[in-house]
């Protein structure tokens, strides 16, 4: 965080030097700058890349850098207007418009302003990220021998291995592909199992990336209502047999908004009507790496007690490292698993063979068992401490559950509450946060907030987010 904090530093300094220098002319050296600035060689170097990168200065191998020459004017913006036209002609006969809304995803994305306190986010913080093993792993792939040649198109054995054993049963290496980050999984299984058109069940609330996955090709997300045990699964049935839809998607391990575990009587049931209805389960296991401290063992994946084929499985490793760290694994049996690997491959070919080496390195060396013991505390305490302040400032936010996993809280808001003005004032107040009502496919049952414990600095941080929300609510309530 320190040498990020230090390239920004150095980048603005000399943006703000640059007209010391006529076009052309050349900058301090890198060790003057080393000895100016008192930073290390690698902050210059980085510096002077964004810089490169912004069109502001040229970097010469041997010479040093010289400030770019002056930008040519920019011309006239061309006419666009054709393209509603061409985008929209043919919509009729479209069944569900092929618009793309990003804005779910985007809340968990974007980066809020400084100085303001990211309760929105959907990743660890840097200081809970394994950087230095990460980048020990990366190094270490980097002197495999064909690291950067081609790697097998389902993914490298051993990784595949890996996942394998990890989602236990009767589930074999040959029957997982290896895939670049849990999104692109859930486009996958999502693009295979169900033609343009078709209904495709999801619980309600859900994670808004799935819905806008399901929208893109062209799926009417039908909504199935969870409790604190998950799915309900008479509603399930009935959605099934309302519907015909072909495909359930569920997260039944700390689910996202809610944090709900599929009770273990509910299991059997879901598989089973699923399977009366003709019917695949997409089964996103993506926080199983982020249980807490105090959980107690955990239910198997779905995919373990599925003989028959019924399950896909979503699994990923970038939640509990980090948000470029995209690999995951796609689990099945039978001949879907073929139109998965195809659907694949034209798609993006394979994940780069040197992600996949660094993932290996990662997952057997000793750094990763400590790290995943580490943020299980870690996440409880920070769970703790944030209920704790909910509770004490701001009570009339209900907390109908408190899961043993994940990253985030799911609360409900006073009746009549308008989310968009509450996320507003909490903006203003110095606190981001994500509103419920894009978890819902359908009009929600009353507003909702989530609020991520995981991507703030620490327990001090949570507790003044908090007090900036108890700001906001006095505002809007």
């Amino acid at each position: 965080m320190q040498e990020r904090s230090s390239v920004t530093e150095l980048a603005e300094q000399l943006r703000r030097e640059l007209n010391r220098y006529s076009p052309g002319g050349k900058l301090p050296s890198s060790r003057a700058l080393v000895d100016r600035f008192r930073v290390s060689p690698v902050t210059v170097s980085r510096a002077l890349a964004q810089l490169a990168a912004e069109g502001l200065v040229v970097t010469r191998p041997g010479a040093g850098a010289f400030r770019a020459q002056a930008r040519t004017a920019v011309t006239a913006a061309g006419d666009t207007s054709w393209q509603e036209v061409a985008l929209s002609a043919d919509g009729a006969a479209d069944f569900v418009p092929r618009s793309v809304d990003a804005s779910g995803v985007l809340v968990s994305l974007a980066a809020p302003p400084p100085g303001v306190i990211e309760f929105n986010g959907g990743y660890l913080h840097p200081s809970l990220q394994p950087e230095r093993a990460m980048s020990a792993a990366l190094a270490r792939a980097g002197r495999r021998p064909g690291a950067w040649g081609r790697p097998p198109t389902e993914g490298l054995p051993e990784l595949r291995e890996w996942f394998a054993r990890n989602i236990g049963g009767t589930v074999t290496a040959a029957e997982v592909l290896i895939t670049a980050g849990g999104q692109s999984a859930l486009t996958t299984a999502l693009r295979a199992l169900a033609p343009p058109g078709a209904p495709v069940l999801v619980e309600s609330p859900t994670y808004p990336g799935m819905l806008a996955i399901a929208r893109s090709a062209g799926l009417r997300p039908v909504p199935v209502p969870v409790d604190p045990d998950g799915v309900k699964p008479d509603l399930l049935a009935d959605a099934f047999r309302a519907t015909g839809a072909r495909v359930f998607v569920c997260q039944p391990l700390f689910q996202n908004p809610t944090g709900a575990v599929l009770a273990p009587e509910r299991r059997g049931e879901v598989l089973r009507t699923a399977r009366e209805a003709g019917a695949f389960v997409v089964e996103d296991d993506f926080v199983r790496r982020l249980v807490h401290e105090d959980a107690g063992p955990l239910p198997r994946p779905l995919a373990a007690d599925d003989p028959d084929g019924v399950v896909v499985h979503v699994s990923s490793l970038t939640k509990a490292t980090s948000p470029s760290f995209r690999v995951s694994a796609l689990a099945a049996r039978g001949p879907v698993l073929e139109r998965l690997r195809a659907i694949q491959i034209v798609d993006t070919f394979f994940v780069p063979r040197p992600l996949q080496e660094a993932a290996l390195e990662l997952v057997g060396s000793p750094a990763w068992s400590r790290h995943l013991r580490s943020i299980s505390a870690e996440l409880k305490a920070r769970r703790d401490t944030m209920t704790t302040a909910l509770r004490l400032d701001l009570p009339e936010l209900v907390l109908p559950h408190i899961p043993s996993g994940g990253y985030h809280l799911w609360l409900r808001l006073p009746d009549g509450t308008d989310e968009t003005a509450l996320t507003s004032a909490a903006l203003r107040a110095g606190v981001a946060i994500t509103p419920g009502r894009p978890y819902f496919s359908a009009e929600p049952p009353a507003g909702h907030l989530r609020l991520s414990f995981a991507a703030v600095a620490g327990p001090q941080e949570i507790q003044e987010g908090v007090r900036r929300l108890r700001t906001a609510c006095d505002e809007v309530l």
